[in-house]
């Protein structure tokens, strides 16, 4: 990605995060922390979706899974499912509910699950991989079981500048700024 030099908003806080006050247990509790800030990537890059459990947790027996909140199954065919962009159970992946276009590029780091690693590396990025990922631990005793991870995938000729990104409880808010990169020519 090239570095955004056009103006003075990619200089400041690219994000801003509107939180609601948490209540506090006196228990240990466990909560999905995913990236708050996008995930930037170019088409044939390898990226990696960062999402975590704090505090650390071995979820090596658990359940991990990896969805495209945005997408649908197909409403017109009964037989459908939901599909994952990657799915982990019984401490394997699960190719056959995988999306077609991530079968042979998506992985887990099954050394860090011990460590509450629930990041996914997605290899050879296309344009159709933009958008929002979740991450989902659906048997973790917590309140926040799952994260959003955005991935902006652009042109190496683009700057991608700036990103805001605002998130509360109920409202998402989510802007992109594409500038083409600007050579000046005598």
């Amino acid at each position: 990605m090239i570095p955004c030099t056009h103006c003075s908003l990619c200089l400041g806080t690219q994000i801003a995060q509107l939180q609601s006050p948490t209540l506090h247990s006196t228990s240990c509790e466990f909560d999905v922390v995913g990236s708050l800030q996008p995930i930037l990537a170019a088409p044939g890059d390898d990226v990696i979706l960062p999402c975590r459990v704090e505090p650390k947790f071995n979820v090596a027996g658990l359940t991990v899974e990896w969805s495209r909140p945005d997408r649908r199954p197909d409403p017109n065919d009964r037989l459908s499912r939901v599909e994952y962009v990657h799915l982990y159970r019984d401490a394997r992946e699960v190719p056959d509910m995988k999306i077609p276009s991530y079968v042979g590029r998506t992985a887990l780091f099954t050394d860090s699950l011990r460590e509450g690693n629930i990041s996914l590396r997605i290899t050879n990025v296309t344009q159709e991989d933009e958008g929002r990922y979740r991450c989902f631990i659906p048997k973790l005793k917590s309140q926040i079981q799952s994260s959003i991870v955005h991935l902006i995938v652009g042109d190496r000729r683009i700057s991608l500048c700036p990103v805001i990104f605002l998130e509360s409880t109920t409202t998402i808010l989510f802007a992109k700024f594409n500038l083409w990169d600007q050579t000046l020519k005598a």
